[in-house]
């Protein structure tokens, strides 16, 4: 039986066990798409490439499988940047499928040099080169996307236009090898860990899949832990978790790091957001980093013993050589975490008795987020886009585990949040996603509300809305704001508009409507307008504009 390279290339991908593929269809990707769904690869088609991207790409992060995006040659590609450039920045096992110009076309419209972008944005191009090669090509691909790289595979249109014989055999990958840490290493760490007084174990996106094992250590050698923010939710339910490190830490958790004396980095890259540069880690604190890439060692700041190794063999590999002992683990402290260790659990402002009802009245953020976690069933998966409100969602809404936190935030993009969480949900159908988004992102990303209410996610969508763009206007307080703030918008009826049930929010009574629709069938998506106070910046919004 013939085909073409476009069929063997889907056909293959589909037998490898792509999770999910996203996209926009073009002339150029036309074929390899309907390959890779004849090949029983579930498909979302999105209605732009950029969010396309970050729906695959939180998928992928959701469900540790590898995605795909499928885009058209030159604007498709290009079209799809911020949310590759995303992926490639968190090592998200992506695979992109993109259409090229053919060889000959020198003078095409969609023409542009795909392997010189690919590669400006962090993340790795391939190219399917013939038909004799194609099957090779693709498992190159894959073979890197699967150490956790961003890959572009070009697709030319001549060459996915050549005769190629089906059915492909269909390979078995090799089973993929943790790097095992070297044993002077695993001395070194254990000898480190004994000596400690205060030990704090932090982890982050590298150690998303090693809860049982960091935390096997920990209660062994009595370290507190916490995450960066992208693993937030890693330890949920621990009576020893601090939460989010940096800029989104409480009061607790940011002196209880600073305290430490010794601070063990966990697949955690360490930067300037999750040590507060640099001023949570205490002045004779040891800092460990344990990462099974050797260029993230040392690459943010300077430590003190650098690890090569999987975390979970090295947690295990340490367990079996440490001694062990109360550490930083105290009755007082444990009392502290339990009343102090969530910004929920702080005060949050009341509402003024005397409101009234006034086009004006705005709620604190603060007490909207206290209210949501309140009223959202613990279930959850929270998606978070980038701004000014985003430490609120994050610090406040509580998740189940690190699954139920997409934090798309490595490129920093405003935009991304409401793709993100479509994806999510996506993965995790299982449990009600909540997207919380500033104005600013929730208009840029607009476009997927229709793929939203077209897919018949029953989401909620929160809009933190402030009337502009918080973190500009709030960092150059004493200068024009024109460019950053906009009139009072009716988000609510736009939503409306795309099919959602929607409301405005302007005081908690308006929560109702949210109670009302988690109570309902939940078959369309509920967009909440809230008009959020903007008189003071959040309350990480400093620590994050240093050094900008």
């Amino acid at each position: 039986m013939s085909g073409t390279v476009a069929d063997v290339v889907g056909t293959l991908l589909g037998g490898l066990g792509i999770g999910h593929a996203f996209g926009v269809v073009g002339s150029g990707n036309f074929h390899v798409t309907n390959a890779l769904r004849a090949a029983g690869v579930p498909w979302t088609a999105a209605r732009h490439e950029g969010g396309a991207a970050t729906m695959a790409d939180a998928y992928a992060r959701t469900t540790g499988e590898i995605a795909v995006l499928s885009v058209h040659q030159g604007p498709g590609l290009t079209n799809a940047v911020t949310g590759i450039t995303e992926a490639a920045k968190s090592r998200t096992p992506l695979l992109v499928l993109a259409a090229d110009s053919a060889g000959a076309a020198v003078r095409s419209n969609f023409r542009i040099d795909q392997d010189a972008l690919v590669r400006a944005l962090g993340a790795v191009p391939e190219r399917v080169h013939s038909a004799e090669s194609a099957v090779a090509d693709v498992l190159r691909a894959v073979g890197t996307v699967r150490r956790r790289h961003t890959v572009v595979l070009n697709l030319p249109l001549d060459v996915q236009a050549q005769a190629c014989a089906l059915p492909v055999p269909m390979p078995v990958l090799p089973a993929w090898q943790p790097v095992r840490p070297a044993t002077s290493a695993v001395e070194a760490l254990a000898r480190l860990i004994d000596g400690a007084d205060r030990p704090v174990f932090l982890a982050g996106r590298g150690a998303r899949s090693a809860r049982a094992e960091v935390e096997a250590l920990a209660d062994r050698c009595g370290a507190l832990l916490a995450t960066s923010a992208v693993a937030n939710g890693l330890f949920a339910g621990s009576p020893w978790s601090l939460g989010i490190s940096g800029g989104f830490a409480t009061p607790l958790a940011a002196e209880a790091i600073a305290d430490a004396d010794l601070v063990v980095a966990w697949g955690a890259s360490m930067t300037m957001w999750t040590t507060r540069h640099g001023a949570l880690i205490g002045p004779t604190a040891t800092v460990v980093q344990v990462d099974d890439t050797a260029e993230a060692l040392g690459a943010n700041r300077a430590v003190d013993l650098a690890v090569l190794g999987d975390v979970a063999e090295t947690a295990r590999d340490v367990l079996a050589v440490v001694r062990g002992g109360t550490g930083y683990r105290s009755r007082v402290l444990h009392d502290r975490i339990a009343v102090e260790g969530r910004w929920a659990d702080l005060p949050a402002p009341e509402e003024p008795l005397d409101l009234v009802e006034r086009d004006d009245d705005r709620i604190d953020p603060r007490r909207l987020s206290v209210e949501l976690d309140l009223l959202l069933p613990a279930e959850r998966t929270v998606a978070v886009d980038s701004g000014n409100f985003m430490g609120y969602p994050s610090g406040y809404l509580a998740v189940p585990d690190e699954q139920g936190f997409c934090f798309t935030q490595a490129f920093q993009s405003v935009g991304l949040g409401l793709a993100t969480a479509i994806g999510a949900a996506l993965a995790r159908p299982d449990r009600l996603t909540v997207a919380a988004l500033g104005d600013g992102g929730f208009t840029m990303g607009v476009s997927e509300l229709e793929t939203l209410v077209r897919l018949g996610i029953g989401m909620v969508v929160v809009i933190y809305d402030d009337g502009g763009y918080g973190a500009e206007f709030h960092h150059f307080a004493d200068q024009d704001h024109t460019t950053v703030r906009f009139p009072e918008t009716d988000l609510a009826a736009l939503a409306a508009g795309y099919g959602c049930e929607s409301a405005t929010v302007r005081r908690v009574g308006d929560l109702g409507a949210l109670a009302d629709w988690l109570d309902g069938p939940r078959d369309r998506p509920l967009v909440l307008d809230a008009k959020v106070t903007a008189d003071e910046p959040s309350w990480w919004l400093a620590e994050a504009f240093r050094g900008h």
